[in-house]
């Protein structure tokens, strides 16, 4: 199951499958691409798994496991892969909230959101090249994009698994956060990006962007009442 929370303009959306450790199946990507449109007009969005074991196991092998020809195996991984890209073009921020372990297609997903925020005791990895696959999801390339080229192939090709601190050091977690105040940690953190601002951030650092659309986007927000609010607020401070 797939659940969307939507509150003052921040969305979050919780794979809770907790019998297979928030591992994705054909019908959880329906629920997820549902749930990704619903939430298309939210100012941020929060991707995170139930519970506190897993973020996402990756792919649910055992219903994934009747998958045996080529094509089949084509069309599911161009179907994720197709989830994942609406994810990471998000127009809002996209945060990941690393409640338990995310493995395999769980690091996948996670990497296609733009910030990675981890409970100190959960670990992350490529793990899929211990089953003699590889990242099909677009992972292997989304890691690359955020540890480099040399230390993607090394994560990924070794399927190595590291802690969050580990994680945190190498620059695929950007922030870890201490167990009991986890939950806390990531809402005030989620609600502080769940702005116009930071979403016109997100396109300028997003790249593409000339020098007159980021001073147009400027201008959007300066001319707007909440800025003028805001400098209200700072001058009665």
């Amino acid at each position: 199951m797939v659940e969307l929370e939507l509150d003052d303009g921040l969305a979050v959306v919780t794979i809770d499958r907790p019998h297979v450790r928030n591992a994705i199946a054909p019908a959880t990507m329906d629920q997820l691409e549902k749930a990704l449109v619903a939430a298309a007009d939210a100012r941020a969005l929060v991707i995170r798994g139930a519970g506190d074991r897993a973020f996402i196991s990756g792919g649910d092998l055992k219903e994934l496991s009747a998958i045996r020809t080529e094509d089949d195996a084509t069309a599911m991984a161009l179907r994720m892969r197709g989830i994942c890209d609406r994810l990471a073009g998000f127009p809002g921020p996209v945060l990941a909230a690393l409640n338990g372990h995310a493995l395999g297609g769980g690091a996948e997903v996670a990497v296609a959101a733009d910030i990675r925020v981890a409970a100190d005791d959960v670990k992350i990895g490529f793990t899929q090249s211990t089953l003699a696959i590889m990242p099909a999801w677009g992972g292997a390339e989304r890691l690359a994009s955020v540890v480099g080229r040399s230390r993607a192939l090394l994560l990924a090709g070794s399927g190595a698994v590291l802690t969050a601190a580990q994680a945190q050091r190498v620059g695929l977690v950007d922030e870890v956060l201490p167990r009991a105040s986890f939950e806390a940690g990531w809402r005030a953190m989620a609600r502080s990006l769940a702005t116009p601002a930071a979403r016109e951030i997100k396109r300028v650092v997003a790249g593409g962007v000339t020098a007159g659309d980021a001073a147009r986007a400027f201008a959007r927000l300066w001319v707007a009442e909440a800025h003028w609010s805001a400098v209200a607020r700072t001058r009665k401070g």
